[in-house]
């Protein structure tokens, strides 16, 4: 296999796809051509967005209550859209119209390096983290499924049903993500994503249904106004209320995170003169799909459940019954995080093996790709595109690839083990990621690429205007930052009683 080399912005690609790409399926930069559409990047958005946070909602509408709950999801909705759409312009540098093909590579391409470091830090530990909660979150809804069964076997109350371990899971899950781990690049998980969104709106729709059914038969729980009260709700102290709040909205603001990947997902866009408006268009109708999704879960969960909603609306035992719609719930859980783990893996994945072509670019355990004849494929009829012309498909194995993508599933599956939350970790990730990435930067970036600034002229009216807009914008957002800085060993009202223990 010939292995050409090219080098743009200091990171050496191989001029030929690493999944056995014809080298003329390439643009001018030697980067594999783009394929994807507004229908497969929205696909991208909603895999990612629709994760495990949506499950939780109906918990933090509890928190909340009708008011505060509802405005908050409207408003994280528009705010992220806006955000994602400033990101969107900086996918290409305004002067040169040069591709910046990562997040990092924008950030460092118009605020300079010292923002570059800071933005890298952030972005690849909240993405670590989120994997990290993907995998606990597959691994719980795997071991709901066997409660699930149990229950339905000895009964709802039966002691026996409390005591399984969703560890083995994880492992079951880290051995399937690793196999997963080896296709090269995130535009050929495309069909995981669309299989990711199905599964997504299925369980989605399965928990819609079975609030919505509970509350046609006049089971629903008491709601509030302001969410759980202080003095009817038991154990609940104002202070304890206020945290609740708190991470309430660091949950919320996590279910509308995606910015991190979001410019790593524009670049999988097939290349055209408007793309970037394109792209605005896959951001609208990606926030609008899971903004609609996420007001008819939290808002029927809540009014089935009352103030004492699960963490986990499936996997936290509101519903028993009918068990087998339970277990597909969550069977369709698992199938959606294997596509999320992926689309959020991908870029850290190419991150290091491109600083390593460049460290050792002779070494053939770094760049070798042996190709590899998988079986029957689809022939294009020109003999190129992911076959060899005779119907076969073709990939390729690179042993640095296979070897350290194998250490990195090990070692976030060893992490996951020894985290046994679920509403902590994602208030915490929330809190961490939302404001820096999902405002800051896309503010700053936009602000510097249009020029904007704080004084009028002639030829600016409005830029006075518009940047105290956006700096207003980025100082209320902040203030979701510190929403969630409670510890995961939060004293009382924690959701690890709730989603193992507590049985309505």
């Amino acid at each position: 296999m010939m292995n050409g080399v090219v080098r743009d912005e200091g990171v050496i690609q191989n001029r030929e796809c690493e999944s056995g790409l014809d080298p003329t399926e390439v643009y001018e930069d030697g980067r594999p051509k783009r394929t994807g559409t507004v229908w497969t990047v929205t696909a991208h958005i909603v895999t990612v967005v629709v994760g495990f946070g949506v499950l939780s909602l109906p918990w933090g509408m509890a928190e909340l209550g009708w008011v505060a709950g509802v405005a908050t999801l409207l408003l994280f909705a528009i705010i992220t859209f806006y955000t994602s759409s400033l990101l969107a312009e900086g996918y290409k540098s305004p002067l040169t119209a040069k591709r910046n093909y990562t997040y990092m590579l924008a950030v460092k391409t118009t605020l300079g390096g010292k923002m570059y470091m800071v933005c890298g830090l952030v972005q690849y530990a909240i993405m670590i983290g989120s994997i990290i909660g993907f995998t606990l979150t597959a691994s719980i809804s795997m071991e709901a499924i066997q409660k699930s069964n149990c229950y339905h076997k000895s009964g709802h109350n039966a002691s026996s049903c409390t005591h399984f371990s969703h560890k083995p899971y994880m492992i079951g899950m880290g051995i399937l993500e690793i196999l997963l781990s080896q296709i090269p690049k995130i535009d050929h998980v495309w069909w995981l994503s669309i299989l990711a969104t199905l599964t997504s709106f299925g369980y989605s729709f399965m928990g819609i249904g079975l609030a919505l059914a509970t509350i046609i038969l006049g089971h629903g729980k008491r709601t509030s106004v302001t969410g759980i009260e202080v003095g009817r709700s038991p154990g609940i102290t104002p202070a304890q209320k206020i945290w609740r709040m708190f991470r309430a909205l660091g949950n919320i603001a996590l279910a509308y995170s995606y910015s991190l990947v979001l410019i790593e997902i524009q670049n999988t866009m097939k290349s055209s003169e408007t793309e970037i408006k394109e792209m605005k268009r896959a951001n609208m109708a990606g926030v609008l799909i899971t903004t609609a999704l996420y007001l008819s879960c939290a808002c029927f969960g809540y009014a089935a459940f009352g103030n004492n909603a699960p963490g986990n609306m499936l996997t936290g035992f509101g519903f028993y019954e009918p068990f087998w719609l339970i277990d597909l719930a969550n069977i369709f859980i698992v199938l959606h995080l294997l596509g999320a783990y992926q689309v959020l893996a991908q870029p850290i994945f190419s991150v290091v093996e491109s600083h390593a072509r460049r460290r050792w670019p002779e070494s053939k355990f770094v760049t070798e790709e042996y190709p590899v004849v998988v079986g029957i494929g689809i022939n294009n009829g020109n003999g190129n595109g992911n076959g060899n012309g005779n119907g076969n498909s073709m990939m390729s194995i690179n042993l640095f690839r296979l070897s350290w993508r194998s250490l990195f599933v090990g070692f976030v599956t060893l992490v996951a083990m020894a985290f046994p939350y679920f509403n902590e970790l994602l208030g915490l990730l929330g809190a961490i990621s939302y404001w820096p990435l999902t405002v800051y930067f896309p503010v700053k970036m936009y602000i510097a690429q249009n020029k904007i600034t704080p004084t009028t002229t002639t030829t600016t009216p409005s830029s006075s205007i518009s940047w105290f807009g956006l700096q207003i914008l980025n100082f209320v957002c902040v203030g979701s930052t510190p929403f969630v800085t409670n510890p995961l060993g939060y004293p009382s009202g924690g959701t690890y009683s709730q989603e193992y223990h507590a049985l309505p």
